[in-house]
């Protein structure tokens, strides 16, 4: 069940962060004022919503899909505030320092190292989901 949950999960991610996620979400969420906290909740709460969806048919349409309600509840309070978290940018930028890509981070490597966040994320909620 893990694989399929797992692609579920990252089905909900994608959408999210990518046709779902708005200019202003992505301008500001890592601003450090209310309007920054507010654009990334907002977006942190996309998140949430459409893995709670792609959860959810996953339970409706696959026969290999079950899980308790606050299992999943659970998982989907992780992904909303790992995702949260991530996205203020500060994490990925402290990893990068720490790990000595400084000159990566400069030439778009930030953003594959926030992807590669928010993917392990998704892999331990569908691990926690599937055991």
């Amino acid at each position: 069940m893990f694989p399929t949950l797992f692609v579920l999960l990252y089905l909900g991610h994608l959408l999210a962060d990518y046709p779902l996620q708005t200019d202003h979400q992505a301008a500001h969420k890592a601003d450090r004022c209310p309007a920054g906290w507010a654009a990334n909740l907002r977006h942190a709460a996309t998140h949430v919503a459409t893995c709670a969806v792609a959860l959810a048919l996953g339970v409706l349409v696959l026969d290999d899909v079950t899980m308790s309600l606050p299992d999943a509840v659970a998982a989907l309070l992780w992904i909303g505030a790992s995702h949260a978290f991530i996205d203020r940018r500060w994490p990925v930028a402290r990893w990068m320092k720490f790990a000595r890509q400084q000159k990566w981070a400069q030439h778009g490597g930030a953003a594959h190292v926030d992807q590669t966040a928010h993917i392990l994320a998704l892999v331990l909620a569908a691990l926690a989901l599937a055991a």
